[in-house]
């Protein structure tokens, strides 16, 4: 009821260009001649968000595939190479979010928490060297000799793309962080940048599981239980 509109318009223009940047590092893992339009992806990444909020998890990226499929501008891209840029993006989510994560644990004097997020942070990291060396893998021997790993070969981004991919996701990621930052402050919920980081860091950790009862309560349920850790009031943490 008291919170500040000017603020809350600020993190919502924060999180609008989140989206921007991420549909460009998205956009990056596909081949140069499938690249859906950067709007399409984002059209499609904005859908995913509201379908998100009432379908169990893993629905989200159902309704990306659709829009990327449907959306205007040439339809080069396979159904198999959409999927593949998907997991890419999941796993480039993951290494984006390892600082973020490590500072979180660094703030955090909870030792069941600091384990969480160094987990998260050790993921992501395990996560960016998966997709570094990924087309030095395809290229081996015995990957090659398979059908799909022949397919994984000619649709797997290079490591300069997927570099660049990774880069303009962290930036999203940063983005991201501002804006509950700034949501923070104009809900008077804290004004902890780490406390923010560490929301930012559970809710996505926890959109990670494989079946989740639906993704935004899910997310919903693991941002207030950090809050709570962090000080905020139950009932404050809960709204």
């Amino acid at each position: 009821a008291n919170a500040d509109p000017l603020l809350v318009v600020a993190a919502g223009i924060l999180f609008l260009f989140a989206y921007a940047f991420k549909a460009w590092g998205w956009q990056r893992l596909f081949p140069e001649g499938e690249r859906p339009e950067a709007l399409t992806l984002a059209a499609a990444g904005g859908a995913a968000s509201v379908g998100g909020v009432a379908l169990p998890g893993r629905f989200d990226e159902a309704i990306r595939i659709a829009v990327v499929r449907r959306g205007p501008g040439k339809k080069t891209a396979g159904l198999g190479a959409i999927c593949l840029t998907l997991i890419i993006v999941g796993l480039l989510d993951s290494a984006a979010l390892a600082p973020m994560a490590s500072i979180a644990a660094a703030a955090s004097h909870h030792g069941g928490i600091q384990a969480g997020f160094a987990l998260v942070a050790a993921a992501g990291v395990a996560a960016a060297v998966l997709v570094l060396f990924l087309p030095k893998i395809a290229k081996m021997d015995f990957v090659s000799r398979w059908k799909v790993g022949r397919w994984l070969k000619d649709h797997t981004a290079c490591k300069r793309s997927a570099s660049e991919a990774w880069f303009l996701i962290s930036i999203s990621w940063a983005l991201r962080g501002l804006a509950v930052f700034v949501l923070f402050n104009a809900l008077s919920v804290g004004a902890s940048f780490p406390l923010a980081l560490a929301f930012l860091c559970a809710s996505a950790a926890s959109a990670a599981l494989p079946i989740a009862p639906a993704g935004a309560a899910t997310q919903a349920g693991a941002g207030a239980a950090i809050l709570i850790l962090g000080g905020v009031p139950k009932s404050e943490a809960f709204a």
